[in-house]
């Protein structure tokens, strides 16, 4: 899976949310004031050459759609993550988070139940 800018990450979360878009749908949804219609239209194309996104043509417009799941890109996402990060251990993760106190122990027991759960 290709590396994503920041742009096309966040018209991808757009994505996810609508299902289904046309670009003047997509531009509604971008927080960032001043973005033309041209500058989306050329992102979303490029997550469509990258394989994130399809479309399906009414007339001379587009209609896009992922084609890539949040779930699937999460997943790809932490384990890049993990890899770069962490030397690809999650409880290298999970300690720094931990220490960072961005995880509290009872969220740390949680985690616990659900893999002992699993087990």
């Amino acid at each position: 899976m290709e590396k994503l800018t920041n742009k096309e990450e966040e018209i991808m979360h757009i994505l996810w949310k609508l299902k289904k878009a046309f670009v003047k749908e997509i531009l509604a949804e971008i927080t960032e004031e001043n973005l033309h219609y041209n500058t989306v239209s050329t992102i979303v194309r490029n997550l469509e050459d990258k394989g994130y996104v399809s479309h399906q043509a009414f007339g001379k417009t587009h209609q896009y759609f992922p084609m890539v799941t949040k779930e699937v890109f999460k997943k790809q996402f932490m384990n890049t993550a993990t890899q770069k990060f962490f030397d690809n251990s999650y409880k290298s993760m999970v300690s720094y988070f931990a220490k960072e106190e961005k995880i509290s122990a009872e969220e740390l027991r949680e985690i616990l139940e659900l893999i002992e759960k699993k087990g």
